[in-house]
This record gives structure tokens, sequence and C-alpha cells, in this order.
């Protein structure tokens, strides 16, 4: 599959998640956990008919790294949203693409370009226009502004560490491995909070199964064989879009309202994302 079509099926599939998540009558850990859960449980009968799930101890450490860190991503920005208004949780929550770039230099010495600074500025101008300035001009800082970003952080963590592992062995072992330590680590924190899982209507349960198959196991399967063929900074870059495409789906699916400010920043963190991938295409016409 091309990677680029690829990396578009995922964002869409994993932007049903938050429209889900309202559906679903349990908190929003819970919802984690069994996203997790489900995903798992549907791959493991795959897993187990293919015998693919030997690798080396070194890739496996790494899956199980990987899928900590996935999970305390979505633990801490759900813990974000009880302390901060979702708008400003979702905005910082965001700053994936900037953390790539800079760990990459930092870590890898590897430059991302111009055009992706500039992409990035422009997206998150975007964003920023998206959410409503008049929301960031009367915040004050708290706890949950940390915890907003270190999500953003753990996420753009995550990407790197998925990078490099995606390009040894193949997606779907990785997947396993690494939504079983996110899986347990979940449970863990349900258990910390105090969060019940069980006794859910139909509906919820339904919420769940969905969230799992099609959000995480469709979804992350589809983003992490784009992560492994294209440049970590760019993938970072265009997850930005799922936040536009939930709204999107909202409207559609909630009956939510969409204002003009909301539509020009949608267009505009588009632009952005776009304007990096300009400098790929002017290289292979060379």
């Amino acid at each position: 599959m091309n990677p680029k079509l690829s990396l578009a099926i995922g964002i869409l599939c994993i932007s049903f998640s938050p429209i889900l998540v309202k559906l679903a009558d349990a908190s929003p850990l819970v919802c984690a956990f069994y996203r997790i859960f489900f995903a798992w449980i549907f791959l493991l009968p795959y897993c187990l008919y293919k015998k693919n799930l030997k690798m080396e101890r070194k890739n496996i450490v790494l899956a199980l790294i990987g899928g900590v860190v996935f999970a305390s991503d979505i633990a801490v920005w759900n813990l974000s949203l009880k302390l901060i208004s979702a708008t400003v949780s979702t905005l910082l929550s965001n700053l994936a693409p900037v953390w790539v770039g800079l760990l990459s230099y930092l870590l890898f010495k590897k430059k991302s370009g111009s055009l992706f600074w500039i992409g990035t500025a422009i997206a998150v101008t975007g964003m920023v226009i998206l959410i409503g300035i008049s929301n960031l001009l009367h915040l004050q800082f708290n706890i949950g502004i940390v915890l907003a970003v270190a999500s953003s952080l753990l996420y753009s963590i995550y990407i790197l560490i998925t990078k490099d592992i995606l390009k040894r062995i193949s997606t779907i072992p990785f997947m396993f491995y690494n939504m079983l330590a996110s899986g347990v680590f979940l449970l863990i924190l349900c258990g910390v909070f105090g969060n019940g899982l069980l006794h859910f209507n139909i509906k919820t349960w339904g919420c769940f199964a969905v969230m799992g198959i099609i959000c995480q196991l469709t979804g992350w399967i589809t983003i992490n064989y784009a992560i492994s063929h294209l440049e970590s900074t760019k993938v970072a870059l265009t997850l930005l879009s799922q936040t536009v495409i939930a709204g999107l789906l909202a409207v559609l699916i909630l009956n939510e309202s969409l204002q003009l400010k909301e539509i020009i920043g949608s267009v505009i963190v588009l632009a952005g994302i776009a304007l990096t991938f300009l400098k790929q295409k002017a290289k292979q016409s060379i």
C-alpha cells in the first residue's frame, strides 16, 4: 500500500475516537483501556495462526516500552482534560510535530528543513484559530497545562521509537507486544483511579468495540506502516489533521455546529501540512 494513503486511512480511523468517547457512558480512562483491549483481542488469533511473534529480545523490549509510552500519552492527556478546557488541552497536546523536529535534530542530528518548520508554524497557527484566540488569552497556568504539553512530548517520543523499530520488524507483531504493554499499563491506571470496568450498557460496549477495531487496530496498523516508510516529522505534522477530521465528524454524527473561524483554522492546518509534502514532490520531479 502507498504509505501516504495508509497514513490517510489511519488518521481517518483514529479521528472517530473522540466521537466514540463522547457517545460511550464511561470515563475517558476506561475508554482508553477497552480501545486497546478489544484491538489486542482481535489481533491475538491472527498472530497465533501466523506464528509470527518470535522476535529478538531487544525489539520486544522496545515494542513494550513504546506501548507504555503510548498508554502514558493517552492517560496524561485524559488527566489534563479534567484540569483545563478541552480546547486548550487539544492545542497543547498537538505540539508533537515541534517536539519530533527538535528531538530528531538533538538526538540524531537530522535537520527537518525550512519547509517543515514553515509548514509547522502555519499548521499551529491554524490550530490556534480553530480553537479560538480568546481561549488562549484567558489561559491561566496550572498543572493541566504541564500535563497537556507532556502528552505532546510523549506522543513525539512514541513516533520516534516506532520509527526506529519498524525499520527492522513488521507492523503486526510490533502491534501485538505494543498493545499488550499499553493494555496492562492502562488496566493498572484504571485500578489506581478506581474506574470500574463492568456494568455498561450495550451502546457503550459497542463504542468500546468500534474504538478497538477501527480506531486502534485498523488506525494504528496503517499509521505504523506509514511511519516505517515516511519521515517521522511529516507523520507527526500530518497527524494534526486528526483534530480537523474529528471536528467534521462531530458535525455529521453529533450535530455540533461548525463556526467560520473553525473552518478557516481547519483550512490553514491542512495547508501547513500540504506544504511539508511539496518539498518531497519537488525533489522527485528533479
